[in-house]
């Protein structure tokens, strides 16, 4: 499978891609999805290195606002702890505040969106498209193999877990990547293969990107 992109139209409607923050600044997000162990959090690194884009988990800027102590931290907390789901719009206005503080104008959201919810939120509630998703594809099998191989010794990371997590992510974010397929905007890259083949197919979607926006 050495195809890089999807024989989807490149960047084409770039009119309507992206858009601005209530500030007025204008902004470009790259969404990143990709199963458990398929190595997105180690290509977001390379990507943030030669490209210049701000890295941002929405989990970890969860994490951030219960650690604050904040009003909203609590109420994140309070729910998490009741099993209950975080409503998207939190979330997202989580992301967008991060966007407005940022000196940047070039963002990666990395395991956002999550599902349909998320993403809909995030387009209702920011005006942004995203100017193309980046979605790391890799076998179950490749992926259970390099959770096993480096988690050894953690609980949460039994056959079982893994699979459940796996399942989860099969019925949540396929229909987000099925979605942006459909608007031309999934870049799929291989990500079976070892991390530096994998970053050369990653390099050549970001430089085709940066070319289509001159």
């Amino acid at each position: 499978m050495g195809a890089v992109v999807d024989a989807a139209p490149t960047l084409a409607s770039n009119e309507n891609t992206n858009g601005g923050l209530s500030s007025g600044k204008k902004v470009t997000v790259v969404f990143v999805l990709g199963g458990p162990g398929s190595g997105k959090g180690t290509q977001c690194a390379n990507i943030v290195e030669h490209f210049g884009y701000t890295h941002l988990s929405a989990g970890d800027l969860l994490r951030a606002e219960i650690k604050s102590g904040s009003q909203n931290g609590t109420m994140i907390q309070n729910m998490i702890q009741e099993g209950k789901i975080v409503p998207s719009e939190v979330t997202v206005k989580l992301l967008q505040q991060a966007m407005e503080e940022s000196k940047n104008d070039k963002f990666l959201i990395d395991g956002f969106p999550r599902n349909e919810e998320n993403r809909a939120a995030f387009e209702n509630v920011t005006k942004i498209i995203p100017e193309f998703v980046l979605f790391f594809d890799c076998s179950e099998e490749e992926m259970e193999r390099r959770l096993l191989n480096r988690n050894q010794g953690r609980v949460d990371d039994n056959i079982e877990t893994i699979r459940k997590r796996f399942k989860v992510f099969i019925e949540s974010s396929l229909p987000v990547i099925q979605y942006y397929s459909s608007k031309g905007k999934v870049r799929k890259i291989d990500a079976g293969k070892p991390v530096e083949e994998v970053f050369e197919a990653v390099k050549s979607v970001f430089s085709s990107a940066v070319k289509n926006a001159q």
